[in-house]
């Protein structure tokens, strides 16, 4: 199992800061940015376990103080052990862009009007987390349904890790509930792709050929609130060799919308050669796939039981609510830890 080595850091650490007093250091900048990067990371996770090392010896000495004080210590370190379990998951991300921030596409699937209450529903989870995680989010396109819901929501995921944790979502989320749309008040089953890329940064390089692009300019609409931003200038990009689709349409310009699109692109063109590279390693595993629109990851049953279970890691649980309501944690967990052990892909 791989845990957090405080020491490692530290010697990681300081082979960092090694390399930053060398002369001539900031002459490639680029790498000098990637390193600069990674210590200010390294050193925040350092600072942050001498904290919770630091607060968690407190507990312990006022405890031996005052036993009457048992109960109160016990909920003040709670807290502390739920940050504790954050900083283990640190250990977990290896991938280039792991620790940096992510780009989340929803597409409703199959299961019509009930599929694309269920990709609003998705994105509404996955905001709720983001804010309970601390990591700031930002909505750039949502398509409204015909009826209700929506037809697809890309959003952005800025913090530490956000792309390295949002990797356990990608995949197909399946819903069983009575449907609100149906009239005989049946149970229908509904599906949505969750869609997880990094989100590059501006200096990193993706070769693109304009040849290949399709570019298509529309009026967005919509309900507007919290999904969309009026405006007349909204474009799609189709990458016509890999038939991807992206589109933006909350910048006020035709000019910055294509710009966001584009960048758009790029991040979901190196997370499609990532997936490659990782269906290539499950083959030489024997491993089955679980990328692509076909797998099924996750099923939340609303009825006849209440239950949520991950199809990779079978974990389980049956306070469906919270679920939904962000508290995805310890589902993500359970995917990390099995993904780093090598048991699932």
């Amino acid at each position: 199992m791989i845990t957090f080595d405080p020491d490692e850091l530290k010697k990681r650490a300081a082979e960092l800061e090694g390399r930053m007093s060398e002369p001539g250091f900031w002459d490639d900048q680029q790498e000098a940015a990637q390193i600069s990067a990674e210590h200010a990371r390294l050193t925040r996770r350092l600072e942050r376990y001498e904290r919770l090392t630091q607060e968690y010896e407190d507990a312990r000495e006022l405890l031996s103080m005052d036993g009457e004080m048992a109960d109160e210590i016990a909920a003040s370190i709670e807290p502390l052990q739920r940050e504790l379990a954050r900083l283990q998951e640190d250990a977990l991300f290896s991938g280039e862009y792991d620790s940096g921030d992510a780009l989340v596409t929803i597409h409703a699937g199959t299961g019509g009007t009930d599929a694309q209450d269920w990709a609003e529903m998705l994105l509404r989870m996955y905001l709720r987390w983001a804010d309970q995680r601390g990591f700031k989010t930002e909505i750039l396109e949502a398509s409204p349904g015909e009826e209700a819901g929506l037809k697809s929501a890309t959003f952005t995921v800025q913090g530490e890790n956000a792309y390295g944790i949002l990797k356990a979502e990608r995949g197909v989320h399946r819903l069983v509930r009575l449907s609100p749309f149906d009239q005989a008040h049946r149970r229908h089953t509904s599906f949505a792709q969750v869609i997880v890329s990094p989100l590059l940064p501006d200096n990193v390089d993706v070769e693109i050929d304009e040849a290949d692009l399709r570019i298509d300019t529309y009026r967005a609409s919509g309900a507007g609130g919290q999904h969309v931003n009026k405006t007349d200038s909204a474009v799609r990009i189709t990458h016509i060799p890999t038939g991807i689709v992206v589109q933006c349409q909350n910048e006020r310009s035709q000019s910055s919308n294509k710009q966001t699109a584009l960048r758009l692109l790029k991040s979901r063109l190196v997370e499609l050669e990532q997936e490659k590279r990782e269906e290539e390693l499950a083959k030489e595993r024997g491993a089955a796939q679980d990328i692509g629109f076909g797998s099924q990851i996750r099923s939340y049953v609303l009825q006849p039981y209440q239950l949520v279970k991950d199809h990779r890691t079978e974990f389980e649980t049956g306070n469906t609510q919270a679920v939904l309501d962000g508290e995805l944690d310890e589902l993500i967990r359970a995917y990390l830890l099995a993904k780093a052990a090598g048991t699932v892909v």
